[in-house]
């Protein structure tokens, strides 16, 4: 782990990432009901779903939350 970040255990996940992996153990109508976004319930795609999170910070700390939570359990 980075000098810079010794306690962040997203640091080197890309966003990508997290989606992808999220998007195969959910699916996207159920993380739109877990995380309440809209962005994954109504005709989402993985590309409009990557820019909304990459311009929309609450919703992106949402799904870093829902990350750290299923995924590095």
């Amino acid at each position: 782990m980075s000098a810079e970040q010794p306690n962040n255990p997203l640091h080197g996940i890309k966003l990508a990432t997290m989606l992808e992996q999220l998007f195969l153990e959910y699916g996207w109508e159920e993380l739109g009901v877990i995380l309440n976004l809209k962005a994954f319930q109504n005709n989402p795609t993985y590309k409009s779903s990557l820019k909304f999170l990459r311009t929309t910070p609450w919703a992106r700390e949402k799904v870093e939350k829902l990350y750290e939570k299923t995924m590095l359990k």
